[in-house]
Parts: C-alpha cells; sequence; structure tokens
C-alpha cells in the first residue's frame, strides 16, 4: 500500500541529509517503509530489540565501519541511546576528510527521549521524516467506501486491512492496552495506565476542542501540572495533536488555547466506544472526527517548511484549518461533511483577517467547484493532489 511518492520523499531526504529519523507510533508502518527504501541499494538491517542485533553493536565503530558502503538501518534506536554519539562522531569524521560517508537511517517509536537524544548529538546532521499510518491518497480510494473505511478504521496498517470492522476494533483495542501498559512504561513515563486512558478517553469527547485543565485535573484528582504534564506525553508520542492558534498581527481578540485531536480516527472511535460506522453517524462526534480525519491526512503530505494552526476570534470567526505555506500563500480551509455543506460569514471574515490567497471548503463529496466569495469547494483527495501538484 505504500505510494511511490512516501518512499520518493524518504529516499530525497537520505540524500539531503547524513542520518534520518523515521518517526512515529509502534506498528504505523515504519519498518515496512524502511526495507522498502532498502531494496533500492545496498543496505544492513538491525532490530534493535532483537538481543542478536543488539549484540553485534557491542563494538558499534567496528561494526559501521566494516558496513560504511551501505545504508544502516537501525530500528527502535531508543533501545541504544549512546549510538547517537558514536554516529555523530562517523559523521563529522566523514565532513572532514570531504567525502561521503556511511547513511543513516534511525527508526523509532517516537518518545521525549529519542528526540532529545538525537537533537543534542545530531543537530544539523539529522532529519525527522514523520510516518502516520495510510493517507486517503495512499490507500487509492476509487470509491467512496474506501475513504470511509479509512476514516473509521484509521490509519493503522492492521486496523484498515482488518477482515472486519470488529477486527478492527479488536485490534485497536489490543493497541491502546499494549502502549498504556507496555510501550509508555518501557520508555521511561511512570503513569498508571487506567489514568492516562481515562484522559485519553477524556480528549477524545473533546475532539477539535480547546481544554480546560483545571476540569481535566479534577476528573483525575491530580494537580494541574500533572494533567499538562500528561497531555505532552501524548503529544509527544504522536497520539494526540496540538493544533496551536494562528495570532500574529491580527488586531482583534483571538482564542489562543489550542485544540487537541486524537490523531488516529480508528483509535478516536475506538475510545468512544464506536463499533461501526452506523453508530458513528449518529454519535455527537460525527463532525469533529471527520474534521481531525481531514487535517490529519492534509498534514501528513504538507512539508517541513509549512506551519499549520487555526483561527477563531472572541466574536466566532472561525477558520478550521490555516496553512501557512512556502512562499506568501496562505490557504483558509473549512471543514464539512455533508454533501451540501455552507460557510458562515465568520469564515470569510477570518480569511480576510488572515489575509488568505486561497479559501477551500473540504466536504464529504467528490467533485471540485466555485462558490461566491472566490471560495473552492473540494473532495479531501483532491486537495491533497493540488497539495502535491504545486510541489510544495
Amino acid at each position: 500500500m505504500l505510494t511511490r511518492w512516501v518512499t520518493e520523499k524518504l529516499e530525497e531526504a537520505l540524500r539531503r541529509t547524513p542520518a534520518v529519523a523515521l518517526i512515529g507510533p509502534r506498528q504505523v508502518g515504519k519498518t515496512t517503509l524502511a526495507l522498502a527504501v532498502a531494496k533500492r541499494r545496498k543496505a544492513v538491517y538491525l532490530d534493535l530489540e532483537n538481543p542478536g542485533d543488539l549484540l553485534k553493536l557491542s563494538d558499534p565503530l567496528a561494526f559501521l565501519d566494516r558496513h560504511r558502503d551501505k545504508l544502516v538501518i537501525l530500528d527502535e534506536i531508543q533501545r541504544a541511546p549512546d549510538l547517537f554519539m558514536v554516529l555523530r562522531g562517523l559523521i563529522d569524521k566523514n565532513r572532514r576528510e570531504g567525502r561521503i560517508g556511511e547513511q543513516y537511517l534511525l527508526l523509532g517509536s517516537a518518545s521525549v527521549d529519542l528526540l532529545r537524544q538525537s537533537s543534542e548529538s545530531l543537530a544539523g546532521r539529522i532529519h525527522y521524516f514523520e510516518i502516520t499510518g495510510f493517507n486517503a491518497l495512499e490507500v487509492q480510494s476509487q470509491e467512496p467506501t474506501d475513504l470511509q473505511t479509512l476514516w473509521f478504521r484509521g490509519g493503522f496498517p492492521e486496523s484498515y486491512l482488518s477482515a472486519s470492522d470488529a477486527l478492527a476494533m479488536e485490534w485497536q483495542e489490543n493497541f491502546i492496552r499494549t502502549y498504556l501498559e507496555r510501550d509508555v512504561p518501557q520508555m521511561g513515563f511512570r503513569i498508571p495506565s487506567a489514568r492516562l486512558r481515562r484522559l485519553w478517553t477524556m480528549l477524545a469527547h473533546l475532539q477539535g476542542e480547546t481544554v480546560n485543565s483545571s476540569k481535566l485535573a479534577a476528573n483525575l484528582e491530580v494537580g494541574g501540572k500533572t494533567v499538562s504534564y500528561y497531555l505532552d506525553i501524548l503529544v509527544d508520542l504522536l497520539l494526540v495533536r496540538r493544533l496551536m492558534s494562528w495570532n500574529a498581527n491580527v488586531k482583534k481578540q483571538i482564542v489562543k488555547s489550542p485544540h487537541f485531536y486524537i490523531r488516529d480516527s480508528g483509535l478516536l472511535h475506538r475510545l468512544l466506544g464506536i463499533r461501526d460506522f452506523e453508530s458513528l453517524l449518529s454519535n455527537p462526534v460525527l463532525g469533529k472526527s471527520w474534521e481531525g480525519f481531514v487535517i490529519e491526512n492534509i498534514l501528513s503530505i504538507l512539508p517541513s517548511q509549512a506551519e499549520a494552526f487555526f483561527y477563531r476570534t472572541a466574536a466566532g470567526a472561525e477558520i478550521d484549518l490555516l496553512l501557512k505555506l512556502p512562499g506568501p500563500e496562505t490557504w483558509s480551509v473549512e471543514i464539512k461533511r455533508g454533501a451540501a455543506p455552507k460557510l458562515s460569514r465568520g469564515f470569510h471574515t477570518a480569511s480576510e483577517d488572515v489575509e488568505a490567497t486561497q479559501k477551500y471548503l473540504i466536504y464529504g463529496g467528490a467533485d471540485e467547484f466555485p462558490i461566491k466569495q472566490e471560495t473552492t469547494v473540494i473532495s479531501l483527495e483532491r486537495f491533497m493532489n493540488k497539495v502535491q501538484q504545486m510541489g510544495i
């Protein structure tokens, strides 16, 4: 299911920098993508959760020197943080000698420790490449039911490819429990799994909204600083998105608190106990579920130079997704699921505030057509294709 676009983006990153960190949650497809790239060149792959592979790096300088003409893929790199300093020395040595040396592809389940170690040791030598699971273009949807399945089950490969919705939800429940009970503690976080799940579920009920940390703290029977710490963990693990407010150069009273989204729509539905698509259609979270799904799909293909925000004034003028793209482009995006959506005046007012160069309404249909006030109604897939065709 991996597209040529994804593999080419990773290949491009490897050409630009000596080290690339492929970051994402467990079971999202990092290893599959890395091995697909490895087939195109000489490569050596080590899984650092495998004791045998870890033993090969007991003398890392000797091992890496032996494979200096290959792409070295190190999976679950957070298991061997001392390697970052070794890699830094090898990369700097090659630079001083004016030659192209080894290339390193580092795979890791997103963790604060991984990002901190690589940032300190490999600053200026590493490119971060985030993999987020299947998106609307990767499933090469030709029928509405394909996009519907992706929306309901989410982008994790094993969930999307399950034989039924019931099996997909079973996989998601196992994923949630394993992440909370095993993976989070292994990453060094001492948090009761039941408490973190309660917070995760609370955020699911608040999908796409600002959150009141004091209320969350009271419900969890912890302090406000503890809730903020828990939120940071879920964001750092790429399980929750914190979408910031855009407030630059606007002389209006702006809502500054961030919006929070459960990043994978399938996990959102599992946390809320939504068992099938029919049940989703009658659930109050329907609109916000679609909004989060659309936002994650769009952000999965944006270049690293682009920035994403939401915008809302105290008077109610609002933009669901504001994209600051490379160059002078500023796109305001409204997200509606219906086949005949209507825009509020507040969207146009907000677009004027931010001096948007393009205005889009992403809806649940399959077409693209203009409406009043220079706004384009467009499907999710068409919008994503438009971004890619611009080459930004």
